[in-house]
């Protein structure tokens, strides 16, 4: 029975998986978007997850935290400086997982986790608009009430 054991070892002793766990995020802070298998993203987004929330609040303390789990300074710098700045006003869900199918190889269920605020494709849509005012065909608004619709309505009855 596996009750109250919440982590997916991924088939790894400890030390192997919090070394890959760290290599993947920060390959996904570097490139924006990684593909791997399913179990890997759902394990990186728990992974990853905490740390773009302490990167919000830039301490040293905050720093020193991410460092100890992500192991490189260039990582760490970038999360700091142009990650949580993008992402600042988000409260939570800084990752997507899109599913793409199986792999060629083995059959592994495979999928691209992402930083979602970095997406220009499903971020276009929800952009500012700008307002547009419409403008009928006639040109500019009369004081009179047009005449003639009023006449053909009655012409009907």
């Amino acid at each position: 029975m596996r009750h109250g054991k919440k982590v997916n070892h991924l088939g790894r002793k400890t030390a192997h998986r919090k070394a890959m766990l760290a290599n993947m995020a920060c390959s996904l802070i570097e490139h924006k978007r990684i593909n791997t298998t399913v179990a890997k993203a759902k394990a990186l987004r728990g992974f990853v997850e905490p740390m773009i929330t302490k990167s919000k609040e830039d301490t040293t303390h905050n720093r020193r935290i991410v460092m100890a789990k992500l192991r490189q300074k260039d990582a760490v710098t970038e999360l700091f400086r142009d990650v949580a700045v993008k992402i600042g006003d988000r409260p939570g869900g800084y990752t997507r997982i899109i599913k793409l199918g199986n792999r060629l190889g083995d059959n592994a269920d495979m999928a691209m986790i992402e930083l979602v605020d970095y997406n220009e494709v499903y971020n276009a849509g929800k952009a500012v608009k700008k307002k547009s005012t419409r403008r009928s065909r006639r040109g500019g608004a009369s004081s009179t009430p047009p005449v003639a619709p009023a006449k053909a309505n009655k012409e009907e009855e």
